[in-house]
């Protein structure tokens, strides 16, 4: 029988919701539970799939191919639990759902209203492809007040009525700000947060208190007192120096302690804290440092690549290394620049984007890297990037260049017609953008003798696609003679998944993203393997 775990947020966002989520998952997890974790987002939008990393961060995919909130990357990072499409949600999908039974008669001539249709479909998502399950942890997107989230919240105390307290616990994470003028801690925001959720009939059982610094008693127990939650229940979560020392904090904090007791059960065994102690002395304590160049068009914007970022620290733990990311925007790298900017990293990585804007940039950057021997690393659009860079400077071919933004080029990189998924054809399109790329999981079949087979150790791996472009197959043998080597392809032989290059420590790029794959206690092979030859570089 499944408990419902639902996490709200209040005072401002960002608090960490989605971190407190999943290192719950973890801490429930290891004492022998089965967990799952759901994300419900507020805005209109069916996916973030068409949304600007500037405006949401980054798109995170799942195995089965849904482009989803980038919680969810924490989610399995930490609980090494693959996410499902049925994990994520938004208000565009919910209205999308019943305005399209509407239209199909469904409601049977009735008024469709906010309660109870919308509020039912969400209910329905709470509770869909349950499977044994222990805990199911929901994370509510937004914050307490906002008109977007009403009708979640409106859902999520309807569910808790409908399934009975016993099966339901409300946790509420909110900020108590430290006013250096009056040197002291807050809890204002706290009150009215939570008097604001109770306005709504949702009565928080555990509330969870984001400071700056240690809360003392006395402020504890003015939240305890006001927000009618029991002392022990207010837990405090002091800004930790590495997102991996959650799990520990939480822990000694006994929230997994107090959400057991709630339920009324007796925990099976003891958490295993010692891998996260472990990976934040590496993290925290470790001399060792490399710099690894990130050239990319959102850089600016931290939460645009955090996979990304994550699996690179993940390399960083498997090889015993503090990894510090140089992040450089790639419209504003002059070729005459690169040398300049470039002169104190020791890899090169180009990750995953979409369009025009920045691509000179990117190309002068791997142009250096495999010409001066750097340790290289192309994401998706990083890859295709490579492929132009080779082009134009080894095969000759001026214009060279992506159908994506030239239409009158040679081209090296082109739309994706169609591509074969168990059986089932899937056609590329320019006109309807949303979820219509290459997405999910996909195989691909390695070259004997290759370096990629050496790092992955086997002839086929499966990983994860989101891109609506492809490089030009046509062109493969003049690319090899020249010893680009296409050491990874489709099943079929017809879509280049991987490259590599001859007679350099470390030349790679891949159609995918191995980021969404790597987790701290088990990094990504690409990741690990990248991380080492940068290690190993001394070609400054």
């Amino acid at each position: 029988m499944a408990r419902y775990i639902f996490v709200t947020g209040g005072v401002v966002s960002s608090l960490g919701k989605g971190l407190s989520s999943a290192s719950l998952a973890y801490l429930l997890k290891s004492q022998g539970y089965k967990v799952r974790i759901r994300k419900m987002d507020p805005y209109l939008n069916v996916d973030p799939g068409t949304m600007s990393p500037f405006q949401h961060g980054e798109v995170f995919v799942t195995d089965d191919g849904a482009e989803t909130d980038l919680d969810l990357g924490h989610y399995e990072r930490f609980t090494n639990i693959s996410s499902k499409q049925s994990d994520n949600i938004t208000t565009g999908k919910i209205y999308s759902d019943v305005i399209k039974m509407e239209r199909q008669g469904g409601y049977l001539g009735k008024t469709v209203q906010v309660i109870p249709h919308i509020t039912d479909r969400i209910k329905k998502f709470i509770s869909k492809d349950i499977s044994n399950e222990d805990f199911v942890i929901c994370e509510i997107g937004g914050t307490v007040g906002d008109i977007e989230s009403l009708p979640f919240l409106e859902a999520i105390r309807q569910f808790s009525n409908d399934h009975g307290r016993s099966r339901s616990l409300f946790v509420h994470l909110t900020l108590v700000p430290f006013m250096k003028s009056s040197d002291e801690i807050k809890t204002k925001p706290t009150q009215h947060s939570v008097k604001e959720l109770r306005s709504i009939g949702i009565q928080p059982d555990i509330v969870i208190c984001r400071s700056e610094q240690h809360i003392p008693l006395e402020q504890r127990k003015k939240i305890s007192l006001f927000c009618n939650v029991d002392i022990e229940n207010v837990i405090e979560t002091v800004d930790v120096k590495t997102i991996y020392e959650a799990p520990i904090s939480f822990y000694n904090q006994k929230l997994d302690k107090q959400v057991l007791k709630y339920f009324k059960i007796k925990s099976k065994k003891k958490p295993n804290l010692n891998p996260w102690k472990n990976i934040t002395s590496t993290v925290l304590k470790n001399n060792k440092e490399i710099n690894i160049g990130i050239i990319g068009k959102y850089v600016n914007l931290k939460d645009a690549y955090k996979s990304l970022d994550e699996a690179l620290t993940h390399g960083g733990i498997a090889n015993n290394v503090k990894v510090n990311l140089v992040r450089i925007e790639s419209d504003k790298l002059k070729k005459n620049e690169v040398s300049k900017k470039l002169k104190s990293v020791s890899g090169i990585l180009i990750p995953g984007g979409f369009g025009k804007r920045g691509t000179e940039g990117k190309i002068a950057a791997i142009k250096f890297a495999r010409e001066k021997k750097i340790p290289f690393f192309g994401i998706c659009f990083g890859m295709q990037m490579a492929i132009i860079e080779f082009a134009r400077n080894k095969l000759n071919i001026k214009n060279a260049s992506s159908t994506e933004f030239d239409k009158k080029c040679f081209p090296v990189i082109g739309l994706i017609h169609e591509w074969n998924r168990n059986g089932k054809v899937f056609k590329g399109t320019e006109k309807n953008l949303g979820g219509t790329m290459r997405l999910g999981l996909y195989t691909a079949k390695l070259k004997n003798n290759s370096a990629i087979k050496k790092i992955y150790k086997s002839n086929e791996i499966k990983e994860r696609h989101r891109h609506r472009y492809e490089v030009n197959n046509n062109q493969r043998s003049k690319f090899e003679k020249k010893g680009l080597i296409f050491s990874g392809m489709s099943p079929d032989n017809k879509l280049p998944e991987i490259i590599e290059l001859k007679n350099h420590p470390w030349f790679i790029g891949v159609q995918f993203h191995p980021e969404f794959k790597s987790r701290p206690l088990s990094p990504h092979p690409l990741f690990k393997s990248f991380i080492k030859a940068s290690k190993n570089y001394h070609g400054k």
